[in-house]
């Protein structure tokens, strides 16, 4: 007597299924992450919380390392570059934009990065990633402003760009001081006259 083949499952409902146990599992270590830092996170923890499996967890992210990595690669995007024709308006936008970002939940996590890249290579190339993003915005603003003249060629853009995130960073994470729009604004206003 022959076999009758059972008809395949349908692969894209396979694969939205996946997708959703995955946005679930990055959801509940993003959670994790913003309340507890990287060491607060544990995939038995994630696996409770999201309602996924471990070994489903495991299956997609071998290990804890490469949950936290995957899930700490999604925190930050590189911010958009505004083209107002005017460097002033072009770094107080990007510098409120900045700092709107680390008032955010996923900020409190930097802290955990940073400490943890002190230790971890792959931690490490994840913190200069994320700051990279952040200050290549403000560099092509920066360069921009320097093709119409509007700054000379001769200025440092990475003197510039620490000028304007240094004391943002510091406000968010040192002095943990009000970060608002007018402090962002005057930052770049300072920024501007040291140059001149």
């Amino acid at each position: 007597m022959k076999k009758k083949n059972k008809p395949a499952k349908p692969q894209v409902r396979e694969d939205e299924r996946v997708e959703k146990s995955k946005k679930a599992v990055l959801a509940a270590t993003y959670e994790l992450l913003t309340k507890a830092g990287l060491s607060g996170v544990s995939v038995d923890e994630v696996s409770r919380r999201s309602g996924v499996a471990k070994t489903t967890i495991y299956r997609h992210w071998p290990s804890r390392e490469s949950l936290l990595m995957d899930a700490c690669s999604q925190l930050s995007s590189r911010p958009t570059v505004p083209d107002t024709g005017a460097i002033r308006s072009d770094l107080e936008q990007l510098a409120c934009g900045v700092a709107a970002r680390l008032r955010q939940p996923w900020a409190t996590v930097m802290p955990s990065i940073i400490d943890a890249a002190e230790r971890d290579k792959q931690l490490a190339d994840l913190q200069s990633r994320i700051h990279s993003q952040m200050r290549a915005a403000v560099v092509t603003a920066i360069e921009r402003a320097q093709e119409r003249g509007e700054l000379p060629k001769s200025q440092d853009a990475r003197e510039l760009v620490a000028a304007i995130l240094g004391p943002i960073l510091y406000r968010r994470f040192f002095s943990r001081e009000p970060l608002d729009e007018a402090f962002a604004k005057n930052v770049v206003e300072r920024a501007l006259c040291k140059r001149d």
